[in-house]
């Protein structure tokens, strides 16, 4: 397969520091390095970094397989650098395979074609547009969905800025980003289907699937976000943020696939028949009367969870914020599972008030 590659020689007073902070942020969200002589090798999932300070100079080299994925490799290693680097900020000029079109490479228009409700909280929306194979992926599983500004007669979408960071419209005229997991993509007919759960307080994304307006316009970009890899045995565990994710790794699961499935709900009214190999254990895992965020079902569960001491084992988790990292440093610390067998995602943040 081709790699595309973009590179960019940043001058730095420091490139070592600025090095050494960004592999400390990538370690911290579970990215694999390997630091060889002066130079880090990091496993991005959608492509691969490489990263090697001189005396004045941080050179950067990021490879992927397509331009969409390289033009978020390049946003990706861009914003940390200028987040960790010291005033004055440097100029970060990129070379190789670039894009230079009037929105992201890996961007496209979709509209709303229907919508149905699956549960009390659980909506599945089917939307349609051109040329939407890349999010048909068995890998990468999420989208940005992009909605417009209510009333906005023609949205402005964001495109590729020079030095890698995304240039967005002006904020009144600038569309709110969430990111879903992709349920199924019908490449003879060009849709796909996106299950939105629906809040309380609604967000962008649940007030655009609450009105469910036919033929209403977003933006679509990816995929990103990685599949659990095959293993002896999976452990997959979630909050009903998660379940969408969770529900399709169980499809893609082969038919001899064994492990355990723990999916925090509020209550029976959020459980769906879900597809899965034989050997996978599902559990409904109900909090009612606590609110999501609130307990530690779901660690409490994965503690009690019957997992095997085999080394081909792996973990995927995603849930509120601080379970997660509650989650994540149980399964290192206690069970001994090193960063590349587990993945363990914040996929939201309860609110201060609530934690307190």
């Amino acid at each position: 397969m081709t790699r595309l590659v973009s590179e960019a020689d940043i001058a730095l007073d420091d490139p070592s520091a600025l090095a050494s902070a960004l592999i400390g942020h990538m370690l911290e969200h579970d990215v694999v390095c390997e630091t060889r002589d002066a130079c880090t090798f990091a496993d991005l999932g959608i492509g691969s970094g490489v990263l090697e300070p001189t005396e004045t100079v941080l050179k950067i080299r990021v490879e992927a397989a397509d331009l969409g994925a390289l033009e978020s490799l390049r946003l990706f290693i861009s914003s940390h650098v200028l987040e960790f680097a010291d005033e004055p900020e440097p100029a970060i000029v990129w070379r190789g395979n670039l894009t230079n079109g009037p929105t992201l490479a890996n961007f496209r228009e979709v509209r709303l074609k229907s919508a149905v409700d699956l549960t009390p909280r659980m909506k599945r929306l089917t939307f349609a547009g051109d040329d939407v194979a890349r999010f048909a992926s068995d890998e990468e599983i999420h989208v940005r969905l992009y909605f417009p500004p209510a009333g906005l007669a023609v949205p402005e979408w964001p495109r590729p800025g020079d030095d890698g960071r995304i240039v967005w419209p002006a904020e009144e005229r600038r569309p709110a980003v969430r990111y879903y997991t992709v349920r199924r993509v019908d490449l003879d007919v060009g849709e796909i289907e996106i299950d939105f759960l629906m809040h309380e307080d609604a967000g962008p994304g649940a007030a655009f699937a609450a009105e469910a307006v036919s033929g209403a316009l977003c933006g679509m970009a990816g995929p990103v976000g990685r599949m659990a890899p095959q293993a002896s045995w999976t452990l997959l565990a979630g909050d009903e943020t998660a379940l969408p994710a969770i529900a399709r790794m169980l499809e893609r699961m082969p038919p001899d696939a064994r492990g355990l499935a723990l999916i925090e709900v509020q209550d029976a009214t959020d459980e769906l028949p879900l597809a899965a190999p034989s050997g996978m254990d599902l559990r409904w895992l109900h909090r009612a009367p606590a609110h999501a965020g609130e307990t530690s079902l779901l660690l409490d569960a994965i503690r009690a969870a019957p997992m095997p001491a085999a080394e081909d084992v792996y973990a995927w988790v995603a849930c509120e914020f601080g379970s997660a990292k509650e989650i994540r440093q149980y399964l290192r610390s206690e069970r001994g599972l090193a960063r590349d067998r587990h993945q363990v995602v914040g996929y939201w943040e309860r609110e201060p008030s609530r934690a307190a």
